[in-house]
């Protein structure tokens, strides 16, 4: 496999139990993980103490890295103020873990928008705490990766060219999601178009628009062996995490508005480990097809 890319994934998929998230990932054969979701707790509830006592000594004798933080700044609605000043702490508190986990990046969001109300207006208002973010991120030598979503101001490629254009700073760059991009009724070619030159972290998850189902990758309208092929000639060197969202796993009542049986139909068959296996193995598929026609 092309030696400048990187598999990671958000293991909590596998199980809420952090054991048995990297016994998984080990048995794999990965090295790095997307961290959020540790025995049922979210990243952002925990201490740089409680990091450094209870999960770093783990994740040193797994021999795992970690590639992000998933955490959930930026998934507040933009008119809580209160919300805000708690997420500026949470964020803070983030970025020492980052740096105590030699972790270089940190996920976040753009914020919900009321549902009655379009996003547009509210980009002002957005980009001024992005930027918030960004200068807290900064002091500490950590880029902040929005992912684009539902629900949030970034959540198609016009927006979130819009912000990083606007923030514009070096702490504060793109994911590239497939899925959520194909669940927003956006063009994922368009959106590579568009964004490719500030996307620095890519997520390997597909969807289709029937029903809004998360599907394996590759399988889906996310055009993920098209795009990566596209991603890699232009130059891409970086990590690929894998998000299946193929069965529903603990984490996912913080990530979603909606109620969870909503986003993911739990009718594949498939547990946690079976789902993240089988998103794993179709993702090397990809990635061995991309090389062997000489991209």
């Amino acid at each position: 496999m092309n030696q400048d890319l990187l598999i990671s994934g958000f293991s909590d998929e596998i199980s809420s139990d952090f054991h048995t998230q990297l016994e998984v990932i080990s048995n794999l054969g990965m090295k790095y993980i997307s961290l959020r979701g540790i025995d049922g707790k979210n990243i952002g509830d925990f201490t740089v103490d409680e990091i450094k006592e209870n999960v770093q000594p783990r994740l040193q004798k797994a021999g795992i890295g970690v590639s992000s933080i998933g955490s959930p700044i930026g998934k507040v609605f933009i008119n809580d103020e209160e919300g805000f000043a708690k997420q500026k702490l949470m964020l803070n508190t983030l970025c020492k873990i980052a740096n105590l986990l030699d972790c270089q990046y940190i996920r976040i969001f753009s914020f919900y928008i009321p549902k009655s109300d379009h996003a547009d207006p509210y980009r002002e208002e957005v980009v001024r705490k992005l930027k918030e973010f960004a200068a807290i991120a900064e002091k500490y030598n950590v880029i902040l990766l929005h992912e684009n979503e539902k629900d949030i101001f970034g959540d198609i490629g016009r927006r979130c060219q819009e912000i990083l254009t606007e923030v514009g700073s070096p702490y504060f760059k793109g994911i590239f999601d497939f899925a959520n991009f194909v669940q927003c009724g956006e063009d994922t070619v368009e959106c590579y178009d568009l964004l490719k030159d500030e996307i620095v972290y890519i997520h390997i998850k597909d969807a289709v628009t029937a029903e809004s189902e998360n599907v394996v990758c590759g399988t889906g309208e996310g055009k993920i062996p098209e795009l990566l092929a596209r991603f890699i000639k232009s130059g891409y060197k970086g990590f690929l995490t894998l998000e299946p969202h193929l069965v529903l796993f603990d984490s996912l009542k913080d990530l979603e508005l909606e109620d969870a049986t909503e986003i993911i139909k739990d009718n594949k068959g498939l547990d946690g480990a079976g789902g993240y296996k089988l998103q794993y193995e179709a993702l090397l598929e990809i990635l061995n097809k991309i090389e062997s026609e000489g991209i």
